[in-house]
């Protein structure tokens, strides 16, 4: 019984050990590029460490965005972070424009808000517009937060979707009055900070990838990670707490779809 147990126990040292973990990382990794390779049609090879090649579509740099889900520091991978960065770049805002192009009309009930991002010690203000399910309408990086600012958001808001909404809820900032009136909304209007909630809520992921990324660059460069941002988040969106597991599993299913579509017509 005693060898039995330290035979045991031998094994369990070993499957613990690095070594076991490196060749099970190393043994997954290849079952997945196994898989893709399957299925690809590139003639682009991939020399793996065991000097077996392979012939995935790593050729096609949006295979990353729509096909493989994998960890990025898996061993037989060497890419750069600046690699992902420039098909950020590339390819993001193309994929973002099919995801708008492919989203239902939002709801006619705006909510309007502010908030300050600080941008090289400099406070900038981030005017943005949801509907009142949460869809991300459109949103500014702009260094004021008075009357112009207000208008510009408006003009391009309603520039971008053709229509005017039947009701605005906003915070109690008199500068949407006065853009408002500039532009002759007949609309209603609700300047109560309570009732702005959706739009306060709608913050919170900008806030956390704010700070992911240690504050933004410039105001440009955060103009153009938001318009990808939230085209994504539209996509991804939903009001979990009112829906049943198979129907969120659904609009899951669904989601991946119109993803792998719009990133397909990059």
């Amino acid at each position: 019984m005693s060898g039995r147990w330290r035979s045991s126990g031998a094994q369990n040292r070993y499957r613990n050990s690095p070594l076991s973990i490196l060749q099970s990382t190393i043994t997954s990794t290849r079952n997945v590029i196994f898989t893709a390779a399957k299925t690809s049609n590139s003639i682009a090879p991939l020399l793996l460490p065991n000097g077996v090649n392979l012939r995935p579509e790593l050729a096609d740099p949006t295979f990353f965005w729509r096909s493989v889900r994998f960890n990025l520091t898996a061993p037989c991978l060497d890419i750069s972070y600046e690699s992902v960065r420039r098909w950020f770049l590339k390819f993001g805002t193309a994929i973002a424009r099919n995801l708008r192009r492919m989203r239902p009309t939002p709801s006619d009930y705006w909510h309007l808000d502010e908030m300050v991002i600080v941008i090289r010690g400099r406070r900038h203000w981030l005017w943005r517009a949801v509907d009142n399910e949460g869809e991300v309408l459109d949103f500014l990086v702009q260094s004021k937060r008075n009357a112009k600012a207000a208008l510009n958001l408006m003009r391009k808001l309603l520039k971008k979707q053709g229509w005017a909404p039947t009701r605005i809820t906003t915070d109690k900032l008199r500068s949407y009055h006065a853009a408002f009136r500039t532009l002759g909304l007949t609309a209603e209007h609700i300047d109560n900070k309570r009732a702005n909630n959706r739009a306060e809520n709608s913050h919170q992921p900008v806030r956390r990838s704010e700070r992911k990324q240690q504050r933004f660059k410039s105001p440009g460069s955060a103009q153009r990670f938001l318009n990808i941002q939230s085209a994504v988040y539209n996509t991804f969106y939903f009001q979990r707490h009112l829906l049943n597991r198979p129907t969120f599993k659904r609009f899951r299913t669904d989601a991946f779809n119109v993803w792998e579509s719009a990133s397909a017509g990059a």
